[in-house]
């Protein structure tokens, strides 16, 4: 059971502008439609970052890998089902939750979001210059910082309000 209400209306239309982005309202929202400020925050950032240069798929790979480094398995599962209708593999999505990929410029994507999640952002010369050697452009670096904070952003609130889960569970 939800630790914060789930609603299903709201005075700001944050709710309807989440339903025609995604077609529903995930329970993820629902709760954090608590917080209007809080919710048009994350639509925003969500929003701005999906017209970037990372594409669909890798914008996808990067949620499921900072949902699995958070622990969060209501993310876990989410990106889970929607990297399936991507069309990825169960095996290639056990590879990304574990930073992996047989392409080499996802592979260092998913290597360089783990260095700075797992510093901070202070990654090493090495670790940059890896990400670098590999292709990974400097957009690409800032966009990655920002889909690390906004899944970060979802996955801790995740954890505050623990939401119903209405995706097929997949343990973190």
């Amino acid at each position: 059971m939800s630790r914060l209400p789930q609603l299903t209306e709201d005075n700001d239309g944050l709710l309807d502008q989440t339903r025609r982005q995604l077609g529903k309202v995930p329970n993820l929202y629902a709760a954090l439609a608590n917080g209007p400020a809080a919710l048009a925050g994350y639509l925003a950032m969500r929003e701005h970052l999906s017209s970037g240069v990372l594409t669909p798929r890798l914008r996808e790979q990067i949620a499921l890998l900072v949902a699995q480094e958070n622990h969060c398995t209501y993310c876990v599962s989410a990106h889970t089902m929607r990297g399936r209708r991507m069309g990825m593999s169960d095996e290639e999505l056990l590879q990304t939750r574990q930073g992996a990929d047989d392409e080499p410029h996802t592979a260092a994507v998913l290597a360089i979001t783990q260095a700075i999640m797992h510093t901070g952002g202070a990654v090493s010369d090495a670790d940059l210059d890896a990400a670098r050697a590999a292709g990974v452009s400097d957009a690409e670096l800032a966009e990655i910082v920002g889909h690390i904070a906004l899944n970060t952003l979802s996955n801790y609130f995740n954890h505050l309000a623990q939401p119903e889960l209405d995706f097929p569970e997949v343990q973190a």
